[in-house]
């Protein structure tokens, strides 16, 4: 009697003798979840936050004790530990009006890019208009012009307006040179909306407005708030233009504390205070953030 196998000779027979063999590369892939690995990693992570820890400490400090030691002797004696310098730093005027000043430059800075960027973003993705390809090339070739190019040139357009040494000369700077980046990454996101959903919503009655706010910004809220996280890091630690374009009414709290460093260069107390300060808000607005971060990040990235 024949068996199957012999009837159809075109059936092979195959022997599962087990898995494949791992090669080192797989097996020091599979092994990131050791428990060595982890331990590794942590030290790693705390190395690199020593230089935090140290300007914690320092800033907590008083400044004859930063002369006579090292800030890591605060380990073994916390009694060194005061909060005067922090306190001296809320009732100096002048930190107080540049750390306002941050503020008003930073806020409106990141919500009219945000605004403006994702709007025209929109435009360029689910528009038919003539020119519309031009304008796409023209916003990715301004992501390539540096700011230290326009900054003589602006300075004498704002000399020739009124605004120069202004909150407002420096607002539409950031904004100026901020939008070609939000354009690039929310088109590149908002394309990646089905178009199903669009088309169904303009069955429904709804206009090209309510269909950008009630359908494709809510959809796109991870890249708009990865955008605003960049933006407001982006104005709030800059000095560059701030340096430039402000005066010292208007100055942000970095052209303040370049200001001390360079008038007072021994009080690394107060250096120190102010810098941990000036960190604050963007961690807040991070953590705040976060869980959007990482998805916006890739906005636009091949599926």
């Amino acid at each position: 009697m024949t068996t199957p196998a012999e009837k159809s000779p075109s059936l092979v027979e195959v022997s599962v003798t087990g898995a494949p063999r791992r090669g080192t590369a797989a097996r020091l892939v599979g092994g990131l979840g050791s428990g060595l690995l982890r331990f590794f990693l942590v030290t790693v992570a705390l190395f690199w936050m020593v230089p935090l820890m140290g300007l914690l400490l320092v800033s907590l400090r008083s400044g004859a004790d930063n002369t006579n030691s090292g800030w890591w002797t605060a380990l073994l004696e916390p009694t060194e530990l005061t909060l005067a310098n922090y306190q001296g730093l809320v009732q100096d005027g002048v930190v107080l009006r540049s750390f306002l000043n941050t503020v008003y430059i930073s806020v409106p800075s990141t919500v009219l890019v945000v605004g403006i960027g994702a709007m025209a973003a929109y435009a360029l993705a689910w528009l038919d208009f003539p020119g519309r390809d031009w304008i796409m090339v023209a916003v990715v070739g301004l992501l390539v012009l540096p700011v230290q190019a326009a900054l003589i040139p602006i300075s004498r357009l704002y000399g020739a307006l009124g605004v120069f040494g202004s909150i407002t000369g420096a607002v539409l700077f950031h904004v100026a040179f901020g939008l070609p980046f939000a354009v690039f990454l929310l088109r590149n996101f908002f394309v990646g909306i089905p178009r199903d959903l669009l088309e169904a919503a303009r069955m429904d009655g709804a206009r090209e407005w309510r269909i950008f706010r009630k359908v494709v910004l809510p959809v796109s809220r991870p890249a708009l708030a990865s955008l605003a996280v960049f933006q407001f890091l982006w104005v709030w630690n800059d000095m560059l233009v701030a340096l430039v374009l402000t005066s010292p009414d208007s100055a942000p709290l970095t052209v303040a504390l370049r200001s001390d460093l360079r008038q007072f260069g021994t009080n690394v107390d107060v250096l120190a205070s102010g810098a941990l300060l000036s960190m604050l808000v963007p961690l807040l607005v991070f953590f705040v953030f976060q869980r959007y971060f990482v998805q916006g990040a890739f906005a636009g990235s091949p599926k």
